[in-house]
């Protein structure tokens, strides 16, 4: 069997729910866990007070979830008004929500429920949040079903309203009941903001031509003090025993869609020309019984290490533990299933790796193909195969791609440049 390798710290895992808020890599000693970064930008131009209205919000663990999170925290902290769900029920979700809420530089306020829906109970208490704190926009943190509500808050007195998509409006706009939704949220809203150009073109399909002239892009960012090269990868192989054998990481839940499943069956081939190799695959999820099932079948088992669920703060090291990052993401279940943009991609750059990246969505939109790394097709073990070798036989190419992934996020990628953006549309 592989080797399970004990996590470093027993809690906070790798995009799984846990137990208490993970202390993750955004903690700094001023805000504690889920805190800003030690030396955040701030945007400087003046905003109008937002409220913002999400179920996707810390504690609850989650991308979109840090992705809203991190955004919040590069605006100005006396414009901003969070209304999100609760967590979950019980007496630990009770003490981790507010115990995260105390610890924020803005006013968070907690509806009874898990999960928020554009009802009418729904809808009055957000106008009502909208009047009392003298809120004048409106940031709906996933534009379905939350963005229904727009019309009522814009005549509550909200002067802009903004709606951000992920990868699962993309998947709703290819349903005939969902697509008359996203039109009414494109109709009711000033913008939509979208991840990439997958998803752009998948939701404007659905939108009148005049809301799908007002999208915006708004993905989500990486910060660059954390995710950089020599940030801990060496202690992460010496306590994994790997020394100094190539190491193809992948960092991701440990669903279907990711692509794990290729790795091992492209290892074969990699090890038929790069003997040493192993595969490092960092992350917990449902699809880990499989996956081992699968290396021990395949006959890799002892070439492929599973760290299980990782914290946050461990993260960047595990990425620097590797020489390839490579995740073949597929596209499954009719196109409903699919990468929104997969930030894994940018993070490694920002390490200094060369990245592989599966076709799926927007996973391309994270690559500059050739540049960066390359794109295969998600399905293929050939194809990731081949590129993996290339990339483990030449350490010139591998240098020249990861110093340009490098420069890459710091051009486009840099939270506070992207939080700029999301200033403007407010």
């Amino acid at each position: 069997m592989t080797d399970q390798i004990p996590p470093f710290h027993p809690v906070s895992a790798l995009m799984m729910p846990s137990a208490s808020p993970p202390r993750d890599w955004r903690t700094s000693p001023r805000t504690g866990p889920f805190g800003a970064p030690s030396g955040l930008r701030y945007c400087r131009r003046t905003m109008h007070k937002t409220l913002i209205v999400t179920n996707d919000f810390p504690p609850r663990p989650g991308g979109i979830q840090a992705f809203l999170h991190n955004m919040a925290l590069r605006l100005d902290p006396d414009r901003l008004v969070v209304y999100a769900s609760t967590w979950k029920h019980g007496r630990e979700g009770r003490e981790a929500t507010a115990a995260f809420d105390a610890e924020q530089p803005f006013t968070v306020v907690r509806d009874r429920t898990t999960m928020l829906l554009p009802t009418p109970r729904v809808t009055r208490r957000a106008a009502g949040l909208l009047r009392e704190h003298g809120c004048e926009s409106v940031w709906f943190g996933a534009a379905a079903p939350l963005g229904l509500m727009a019309p009522a808050l814009r005549r509550a007195g909200a002067r802009r309203l903004v709606a951000t998509s992920h990868g699962h409006e993309a998947g709703w706009a290819q349903l005939p009941a969902a697509r008359g939704t996203l039109r009414r949220i494109g109709e009711g809203t000033d913008t939509i903001t979208y991840l990439g150009e997958y998803t752009r073109s998948r939701i404007a399909a659905a939108l009148t031509p005049q809301a799908a002239a007002r999208m915006v892009q708004l993905p989500p960012g990486v910060d660059e003090k954390t995710f950089h090269p020599g940030s801990g990868g060496a202690l992460v192989r010496e306590r994994l025993g790997l020394s100094d054998r190539p190491v193809v990481v992948c960092v991701s839940r440990l669903v279907p869609r990711k692509g794990q499943d290729t790795l091992i069956r492209a290892l074969p081939a990699i090890l038929a020309k790069v003997p040493d190799t192993v595969l490092l695959i960092v992350g917990g999820g449902p699809y880990e019984k499989e996956l081992r099932a699968l290396a021990d079948n395949t006959g890799v088992a002892a070439s492929v290490r599973f760290t299980g669920a990782v914290p946050w703060a461990e993260l960047p090291a595990h990425y620097g533990a590797g020489d390839v990052f490579a995740m073949p993401c597929r596209t499954r279940r009719g196109g409903l299933d699919v990468e929104g943009l997969g930030i894994v991609y940018l993070e490694a750059s920002a390490t200094g790796l060369p990245v592989v990246a599966g076709d799926s969505g927007g996973a391309p939109d994270a690559v500059l193909d050739g540049e960066t790394g390359w794109v295969v097709r998600g399905g293929s073990p050939e194809e990731s195969a081949d590129r993996i070798v290339a990339l483990l036989q030449d350490p010139e190419l591998r240098r020249r791609m990861g110093e340009r992934g490098r420069r890459w996020v710091e051009e486009k990628w840099r939270w506070d440049l992207l939080a700029g953006t999301l200033r403007e549309l407010l």
